[in-house]
């Protein structure tokens, strides 16, 4: 009920948020008198706002056209290499790039958005690497004929991925992934898989959230099992192609997200507000564009949502020791050469500072000089990987870490 109920809402609003649009373009219009007195701007802009708050939106695009290196602009390519039915391989590169420049991959979160929202990450790696990003797929698009999506199949696509790539690609975990990301990197040390990672970088990830909880790690540890089964498990309706799937409706994630820091996004929204009536549309259309990509959400399966918030949140399972995967312990002492990295923002209110450290304490078979902890001050979640201080002040560390761990060492043990 609750997916129909929502579907009957979003029809509701999508309908006023294409009368308010008219209405604002009318009051807006130099040949309207009322867009000339006091009370013309100030409707426009309110009706405005409201346009874009009530918005439907689908799947936005990366829309990558160049990438500036060392003064000189290069034209992006954008390639979809590896297509499966939960999650493609996006591949991005320029010919600016060096001929032995590094293959990373950027492991998006599956937790509500899509892969753009991590178009700042790969804008700003692409510089200097090909980058390639898992596109997860919307699950109420996937038909129920093409299976099950949990844990363990996240964990195997991303081990595919990296074996696509090929040896020595260096991979990027951001947030929730963290935990998979590192699960692959073990499955495949101990196999001695000559395509593990050269590197992994964990950024905000909950690899213990024991260590500093946060009210995301509070919430789920609140209530059983039993009760996000019952309360935020729904079922596709008829309309989409995944009709029958079980999931976790990406609406209700982004809820829980705005609910988090509400008085933060209505402010948000009286800032456009006022930017709006007073003719400042560049400030007004950069807040759009946040809220534009922010909005944009999508669906998970139920089993690999429970199974997350079982093991990752609840149970701990990883760092307790006891996770795992296709019926085999994971063991992370088997990670022995892939170099680790645990990157953490000061001011992170999703993952708390020591969560992504732990991986570095529980990977027991690498060397101390294979590991590294960055701890961004004044940063908060957003922060590690969009913005001028992630472009600024850690994406130069991440690619010093790269290029201190280059494919040819890892080559040279396998």
């Amino acid at each position: 009920m609750i997916y129909h109920a929502y579907e009957l809402q979003r029809a509701f609003l999508q309908g006023a948020s294409a009368w308010a649009g008219i209405g604002a373009q009318m009051l807006s219009n130099p040949s309207n008198p009322l867009g000339y007195t006091g009370l013309g701007p100030v409707a426009a802009s309110a009706l405005d706002v409201f346009a874009h708050a009530a918005a439907s939106r689908g799947k936005p695009e990366f829309g990558i056209v160049q990438v500036e290196v060392d003064g000189a602009a290069h034209e992006v390519t954008e390639t979809q290499v590896l297509a499966r039915p939960f999650g493609s391989l996006l591949r991005f590169t320029h010919a600016g790039l060096a001929a032995d420049a590094p293959k990373l991959l950027i492991v998006a979160p599956m937790s509500g958005h899509y892969a753009t929202l991590l178009r700042g990450t790969v804008e700003r790696m692409l510089e200097r690497c090909e980058v390639y990003i898992t596109d997860w797929a919307d699950a109420r698009m996937v038909p129920l004929s093409a299976g099950s999506f949990d844990l363990d199949d996240y964990i195997d696509y991303l081990i595919e991925f990296l074996e696509f790539i090929g040896p020595g690609t260096h991979m990027v975990a951001v947030c929730q992934p963290s935990v998979p990301a590192l699960v692959a990197t073990a499955v495949m040390g101990a196999d001695r898989n000559r395509c593990r990672p050269a590197s992994l970088t964990m950024m905000g990830g909950p690899i213990d959230t024991r260590a500093s909880p946060t009210t995301v790690n509070s919430m789920a540890m609140q209530r059983p099992l039993a009760w996000f089964r019952n309360n935020l498990i729904a079922t596709v309706p008829i309309q989409y192609p995944g009709v029958g799937r079980k999931v976790y409706p990406g609406f209700l994630q982004l809820t829980s997200f705005m609910a988090m820091n509400l008085g933060n996004h209505i402010m948000s929204h009286y800032e456009m507000f006022k930017h709006l009536v007073t003719g400042d549309g560049e400030s007004a259309a950069a807040t759009k564009a946040f809220y534009d990509e922010y909005r944009s959400v999508c669906d998970m399966t139920a089993e690999f949502y429970l199974q997350t918030v079982e093991h990752v949140f609840q149970n701990h399972s990883l760092p307790k020791g006891e996770l795992v995967h296709r019926g085999k312990p994971v063991d992370l002492g088997a990670i022995s050469d892939t170099a680790l990295m645990a990157i953490e923002g000061e001011r992170d209110d999703i993952s708390g500072i020591g969560q992504t450290r732990a991986a570095l304490d529980l990977a027991t078979g690498l060397p101390e000089q294979r590991k590294k902890y960055l701890l961004a001050r004044n940063v908060g979640h957003y922060g590690i990987f969009n913005g001028s201080k992630w472009r600024n002040r850690i994406a130069p560390v991440v690619e010093e870490w790269i290029a201190a761990n280059p494919r040819a060492r890892l080559e040279a043990v396998a």
